[in-house]
């Protein structure tokens, strides 16, 4: 695929038979020049060999797209509340499991990771932070060039991370703070409350706080529920809450040009609308997809 002037893709599986392989595919058949995969199931720490991924196959194929590696994203599973240490158990075999993610991340040439960064269970936002910075600064203790990308949250239920204000607290508590940055995903910001159609007011918020240049991954996704529900609950592109004219603007302003682009919209009829929504973006013009 030739180099295009956007840098964006969506979600895509990893699953037998031809694993990575076959998410390569994937985004390929949907238009896209990245992805962003679970390295196995999201709500469970099970994980394959990573012998098993058709790797070498992958990397050929990708070169021979012109692909660029670096603005791939894996996502951590939702199972890992580095939050909590309430359970000592848990809170260790997180940050274990993290550590494997990043040896995995390697191999497989993806240099950043996003991660929700867990609920504090009642016991308080700084007591949450405290937790997630304690583990992130143990993890960081290995030599790696991969990034911990910090999602932020659409403050549902005891989560942290669910403004700039608790993110700028988590990149404060970090040491190797060129191994963390954010991920930015458009429902939950407006889930949260941000109102992102004035997009230079917005941005102009994020690079006081914590830095554009620290935002490594956008998450574009449209909102069933409207601003500052606390909801967190993804729509299709032009069919919620936020509209396509507002998330237009996320993917084509020249200061967010290198940051990869994911989809994580909802199917529609048990199909995958990516190919329509990322042409809709390339095309710069909303064609309706559903009945």
């Amino acid at each position: 695929m030739a180099k295009a002037e956007i840098i964006i893709g969506s979600h895509v599986s990893l699953s037998a038979p031809e694993y990575y392989l076959g998410s390569v595919k994937e985004a390929l058949s949907y238009g896209a020049n990245t992805l962003m995969i679970y390295t196995g199931a999201p709500r469970n720490s099970f994980r394959l060999p990573l012998e098993k991924f058709r790797l070498e196959e992958a990397f050929a194929l990708i070169k021979k797209h012109q692909l660029d590696e670096t603005k791939f994203v894996i996502h951590a599973p939702y199972i890992l509340n580095l939050a909590d240490k309430q359970k000592e158990d848990s809170y260790a075999f997180a940050i274990s499991y993290l550590k494997e993610e990043i040896i995995r991340a390697e191999k497989m040439h993806i240099p950043t990771i996003v991660l929700h960064p867990g609920s504090h269970l009642g016991l308080g936002v700084e007591y949450g932070i405290k937790n997630l910075c304690q583990a992130l600064n143990e993890i960081f203790l290995e030599d790696s060039h991969v990034k911990i990308a910090i999602e932020s949250m659409a403050g549902k239920g005891n989560e942290i991370g669910k403004n700039l204000v608790e993110l700028k607290m988590i990149y404060d508590g970090v040491s190797k703070k060129d191994r963390l940055g954010f991920c930015l995903d458009t429902c939950h910001l407006s889930d949260a409350g941000y109102q992102l159609e004035n997009i230079d007011e917005f941005l102009k918020m994020v690079d006081e706080t914590i830095g554009i240049k620290n935002v490594l991954v956008l998450h574009i996704n449209d909102s069933k529920n409207p601003l500052g529900s606390h909801k967190d609950r993804h729509e299709n592109i032009g069919y919620g809450y936020l509209g396509f004219g507002t998330l237009l603007k996320y993917i084509y302003l020249p200061l967010l040009k290198d940051i990869p682009k994911i989809l994580e919209t909802p199917y529609f009829n048990g199909l995958a609308p990516y190919q329509y929504e990322i042409a809709n973006f390339r095309n710069k013009e909303f064609k309706p997809f559903k009945d």
